[in-house]
């Protein structure tokens, strides 16, 4: 493994399941990005660069690496006791009065909270292009103990990057510590089509990304495929992922047609070979381990949704290859 620099955070994105009653929340996509503002404890320390694990009180969800940090101005809902004007306020599940105080000293009860609004600096860390789900690899116990300062219960609290690794490795997280471990500290080079392609157009050079220039690269795919999974059919924009059709964590590259947009289930199995392309019949072939799941099992032997160029047909042939030719057939 590389050495890598940054930052560990393990973030919580409860949802509902919060607890706390100071705020409405917030709109996280956990599998993409995740939101807070300058009201929340360690709000301008988490940077580009840095891995974020990701949990719901109950489970670990997965880990990435911020790509980017999008930051503007807004207001925020803040409720509060009207008896000491805390914010520090739980919701009751059951109980009445709804909400109850947690500062010392008060445990006042209350139906309704003071409303106070407040201006706020409001944070997105996108971190999309490196999420690896880690959903019953890794529980909950174990990534709260690796906390740098015991005890801490902030929604967004520092992790112990080395012990992070250690335990990933322990449970043969093998692809989460590659995608880690696959941030980059250069620029893409300019290329021509069928090479590496500069989709870093426009970014700071100073910001480490995971994948730079993902989002040029995903508004590239899209003017050549338009809102269209290549192997479910139309989809919407906020459905849909451009994914490399080659490891990006190998290569390092975005290549002019070395991709394809894919819904966001089928992306993440067509990454891990669950779900490939046979490139002598451009056919869809699924894996064995999906066929008790309907909506997959029927995409079997189905052809693409799209017209593929010869290009991106050899970068098919090389995933095929990969995850279903073994070695001894591949020599042959």
């Amino acid at each position: 493994m590389s050495d890598i620099a940054g930052s560990t955070w393990l973030l919580m994105a409860a949802g509902d399941n919060r607890g706390h009653g100071g705020n409405a929340g917030y709109d996280d996509q956990v599998d993409a990005y995740y939101s807070w503002d300058s009201n929340v404890p360690n709000a301008k320390k988490i940077s580009p660069g840095d891995v974020v694990v990701l949990w719901d009180k109950e489970r670990v969800l997965g880990v990435s690496v911020v790509e980017q940090i999008d930051v503007s101005r807004g207001t925020k809902v803040l409720n509060r006791c009207p008896a000491c004007g805390t914010t520090r306020i739980a919701v009751r599940k059951s109980a009445t009065p709804r909400y109850r105080c947690m500062k010392d000293g008060c445990h006042a009860e209350f139906n309704d909270p003071s409303i106070d609004v407040v201006a706020v600096d409001q944070y997105v860390a996108r971190y999309d292009a490196a999420w690896t789900s880690l959903d019953g690899v890794v529980d909950t116990a174990l990534v709260k103990a690796l906390a740098v300062h015991r005890g801490d219960f902030n929604a967004m609290r520092p992790l112990d990057g080395a012990k992070l690794r250690l335990a990933l490795g322990d449970r043969h997280a093998q692809r989460a510590l590659a995608r880690i471990d696959a941030r980059e500290t250069s620029m893409v080079p300019l290329a021509h089509a069928g090479t590496a392609v500069d989709f870093t157009q426009g970014f700071v050079h100073s910001v480490v990304r995971v994948r730079r220039g993902q989002t040029k690269f995903r508004e590239h795919i899209l003017a050549l495929q338009g809102e269209t999974c290549a192997f479910t059919g139309p989809a919407p924009r906020r459905a849909l992922e451009a994914g490399h059709l080659y490891s990006y964590a190998r290569l390092g590259e975005h290549h002019a047609h070395g991709g394809m947009m894919l819904r966001r289930d089928i992306h993440r199995l067509f990454d891990d070979g669950l779900i490939a392309v046979d490139p002598g019949r451009l056919v869809a072939d699924v894996s064995p381990e999906l066929e008790r799941y309907p909506q997959y099992a029927r995409l079997h032997d189905a052809p693409l949704s799209i017209d593929v160029r010869d290009d991106q047909v050899d970068w098919l042939a090389r995933h095929w290859n990969e995850h279903r030719v073994t070695p001894a057939m591949s020599d042959s």
